[in-house]
């Protein structure tokens, strides 16, 4: 059977022109959802479940789960700081959705990926922070917030050796693209930095506790039809969550 994986939309409340205007919108980008699918997994996009009795609901039915990238920002309030930029903030049912669901994910020991603002996501749901902006607050030269197409590789990051990520790819420096201009500041507790940009951005992390816990600030959906380090990111969330429905199946037998 295909493991399903629980796949986070954007949201428009009604005051987003690029995604439906007036109308209350879901957004997602079918990249997703077919790099899912090309893994061999069944995707299923979340309803925007706000309480914890929800997201329990929906944890229960899920073998992994993707945290997707986003045009807006979290809240700066969601890890304790105050609005230093006029960026757009993340609606906060979403925000709420992926922060709950992130938090039941790792302590059910459920496969997660992150991607990009999933990835920051992860890290402010476990306790950590972010760097509101980049250029800014570390006046770095090298460009994150690429104007080249998603599709194309712009900068390298340096992999952690021995890491899960190390692991996947099977390569010490990978190129990546780039379309961020936040990244991770403070490492939540749990969380290890895996992977690096030549100026010290962090590009990935990890839980070294957790069977599958990763969280990449690149897009690899964009480049896992034809580079193979990238597919293997989505190729190691569906066999880890191939395993973590086996192991559930096979609890739910002996307790029967």
């Amino acid at each position: 059977m295909r493991p399903i994986i629980g796949v986070t939309p954007d949201f428009n409340a009604g005051d987003r022109e690029d995604m439906g205007g007036t109308e209350p919108t879901y957004f997602l980008r079918a990249r997703y959802i077919r790099a899912i699918e090309q893994a061999g997994a069944l995707p299923m996009v979340l309803s925007l479940a706000t309480d914890r009795v929800r997201q329990r609901q929906l944890l229960e039915r899920l073998d992994g789960l993707l945290i997707t990238g986003s045009g807006a920002d979290l809240d700066p309030t969601l890890y304790g700081e105050r609005q230093r930029f006029p960026f757009r903030t993340m609606s906060i049912d979403r925000a709420q959705l992926e922060l709950g669901m992130t938090r039941l994910a790792y302590r059910a020991g459920l496969p997660v990926l992150g991607i990009c603002g999933g990835m920051q996501s992860m890290n402010v749901a476990l306790g950590g922070t972010l760097i509101q902006d980049i250029p800014r607050e570390l006046g770095t030269r090298l460009c994150h917030q690429s104007s080249e197409s998603a599709t194309k590789t712009v900068h390298s990051v340096r992999i952690a050796p021995r890491s899960l990520l190390q692991c996947i790819v099977g390569r010490s420096v990978v190129k990546v693209n780039s379309s961020h201009h936040q990244s991770v500041k403070d490492v939540a507790r749990p969380l290890v930095v895996s992977a690096t940009a030549s100026d010290e951005v962090i590009e990935a992390i990890e839980a070294p506790s957790h069977p599958f816990f990763l969280g990449v600030q690149w897009h690899p959906e964009y480049l896992c039809d034809r580079l193979l380090a990238h597919r293997r990111i989505f190729d190691a969330l569906v066999k880890a969550a191939r395993q973590f429905a086996r192991s559930r199946r096979l609890t739910f037998a002996q307790h029967r």
